[in-house]
């Protein structure tokens, strides 16, 4: 018997159920599956989300085989990012800002990228928190794909700066070349001005200790009256954030990102509004499961 209503709908696999996925490597870890197959029994949808191993150097195979296979969408993570967005038809302004490609749609018969990470951000800022970016001083720590992906989107968004902070300078400088005039190289002494600080990094990540813990800037820069994201989410509450509550400031973990920028992907695949909190309540659902079997609490 299925434990719940979302293994029922799971089980219903016909020849007219179409296959949305994600490819990367690793990728057996990814929570994508969990908050679409969520969404699409929620909704009643005859979809079902898979997770495909596919090694590095073959991102453009993929693309090949979402148009052979007809699947009705992708979504890209690490190593494939910046090889798809070079294989598909055409990408949206952001993707083609950004040079890389985490979602893959249709668009009658063209294959489209596109990049919802920085939009899923400001969505769970703007929907989940009730904060706005517009006006504020930012400061991102971490040039990678994220950092770049969310520096865009703030800067696009009205932040009236955006300082990336990065242990080497040269990403640091490339990820302003794409913010634009709002962006320039930062310090850590930005970070106590800021109005919002978002970590970027993976410091933090798989840290389940209750006390302590690694934090990607020194705690004792932040400030009461700020906005703290950390996009680590597993951890949900990272040393990082506990320290910036501890301080008065406004912590904000890396689910509701994680959650908005599927839900971009689902109405791109779709064309229908995302079912947000069974979304949200698959993904904790799933972290919960990982933080058990881990030997956590």
């Amino acid at each position: 018997m299925p434990d719940s209503a979302d293994d029922a709908r799971a089980a219903v696999i016909t020849g007219a159920t179409r296959v949305a996925a994600v490819i990367g490597s690793p990728v057996r870890h990814s929570l994508s599956p969990a908050i679409h197959n969520a969404a699409f029994a929620a909704l009643g949808l005859d979809w079902v989300y898979l997770a495909f191993e596919v090694p590095e150097g073959r991102g453009a195979e993929a693309i090949d085989a979402m148009r052979t296979l007809g699947l009705g969408g992708l979504s890209v993570t690490m190593p494939h990012k910046a090889a798809v967005h070079d294989a598909v038809d055409e990408r949206t302004p952001v993707a083609a800002a950004l040079g890389a490609v985490n979602c893959v749609f249709r668009r009658d018969d063209r294959i489209v990228g596109d990049n919802t990470d920085g939009a899923g951000f400001v969505d769970a800022l703007r929907l989940d928190e009730g904060i706005e970016v517009a006006g504020r001083r930012c400061v991102v720590v971490g040039a990678g794909g994220a950092g770049r992906a969310v520096a865009h989107a703030v800067a696009v968004a009205g932040a009236a700066e955006v300082a990336i902070v990065n242990r080497s300078p040269g990403p640091a400088a490339r990820a302003v070349q794409i913010v634009g005039d709002r962006g320039r190289v930062g310090t850590v002494d930005d970070i106590p001005t800021a109005d919002l600080v978002v970590n970027a990094t993976p410091v933090g990540m798989g840290d389940g200790t209750a006390a302590g813990g690694a934090t990607p800037v020194d705690p004792e820069l932040l400030r009461a009256g700020q906005v703290v994201v950390d996009l680590v989410y597993q951890p949900e509450t990272t040393a990082l954030l506990r320290a910036a509550r501890a301080r008065g400031a406004v912590a904000v973990t890396g689910v509701g990102m994680l959650v908005h920028q599927a839900a971009h992907a689902f109405r791109r695949w779709t064309g229908l509004e995302p079912p947000l909190a069974p979304m949200t309540a698959a993904i904790r659902r799933e972290l919960a499961r990982r933080a058990h079997s881990d030997g956590g609490p």
